[in-house]
């Protein structure tokens, strides 16, 4: 017979797909998760996992025990939060999965100021560029440029936000005019990698007439450092300005693009006070970050 600390092992390793990574979540030593999986399997009678060099997946069995065990982790968190309702401060863990673009010039000031407020909660951002997978629990609740289209998952929409064509001063003080969007043509561009773009509204670059980019990367982060140092011109949140004081905008009224960000989470979660009372923070901090720093830009 299966205990609540069996499922939790066991769906730690479900997501992390490895005793490593289910060790780090649970705080064990790798080798001491293995030893509870394998009496846990034991116990059921029944082979939940298939090992190999690349890590635990899933078998059938393991597969229908993982809807049960996360309506028993929900139960679980219900019944905690219920308890603990009547505090006034938000606690314990919450990740949030977000593209780098907003996890590096918009989330750290507006979980920073959630924390100070709340001083027993900790929060992690997952700076990813890709779409987050939270039937799998990679994150308990997550920001996206587009509503998913698939999956039972509640969608709110939170803000449009606008980007336009940048550049570094020194870079446009150096090269040719750019007095059309055609002018770009003799310069050198920056965007993604055409083949890892995970979504759609991301693809910018077409609307900007870059049909080739000299220096691509699947990274915000990694393109707005090619646009500071000098390297060329990119489509730029306007959010991430204020950052960069050395950049300038690049034909703004030939080219400006709006965006929106998405907040995705779990249905089951809307019964957890503490996640609704997070989100509704964040959501409010979102809407009036991305208001205040393009006033700035």
């Amino acid at each position: 017979m299966a205990d609540w600390d069996d499922l939790r092992i066991f769906l730690a390793v479900a997501r992390a797909q490895s005793l490593s990574g289910a060790g780090k979540v649970l705080k064990l030593d790798p080798a001491t998760v293995g030893r509870r999986v394998a009496r846990f399997e034991e116990r059921m009678a029944a082979r939940l996992f298939v090992r190999s060099a690349q890590g635990y997946a899933l078998t059938g069995e393991g597969q229908r025990l993982v809807a049960h065990a996360t309506r028993v982790e929900q139960a679980v968190t219900e019944a905690i939060e219920e308890v603990g309702a009547e505090g006034p401060g938000l606690t314990g863990q919450i990740r949030i999965g977000a593209p780098d673009g907003s996890a590096n010039y918009l989330l750290p000031q507006i979980v920073a100021q959630i924390c100070a407020d709340h001083p027993g909660l900790e929060v992690q951002i997952v700076a990813q560029p890709r779409v987050f997978n939270l039937s799998k629990r990679e994150a308990d609740l997550a920001i996206a440029v587009s509503p998913p289209v698939s999956g039972h998952l509640t969608v709110q929409r939170l803000t449009d936000y606008k980007l336009h064509l940048a550049a570094a001063r020194d870079y446009l003080d150096l090269h040719p005019p750019i007095r059309d969007l055609s002018d770009l043509r003799n310069h050198r561009t920056i965007g993604y990698i055409p083949d890892l773009i995970f979504d759609k509204e991301l693809d910018y670059q077409s609307e900007a007439g870059m049909d080739t980019v000299t220096l691509s990367s699947n990274s915000v982060s990694v393109q707005l450092n090619w646009v500071r140092i000098g390297a060329g011109i990119a489509v730029v949140h306007d959010f991430a300005l204020p950052a960069l004081p050395e950049l300038v905008k690049v034909l703004p009224d030939k080219l400006s693009l709006t965006r929106s960000f998405y907040l995705i989470r779990h249905p089951e979660d809307r019964r957890v006070e503490r996640l609704n009372r997070f989100a509704e923070l964040l959501a409010q901090g979102v809407r009036r970050e991305v208001a205040r720093l393009e006033s700035l830009s």
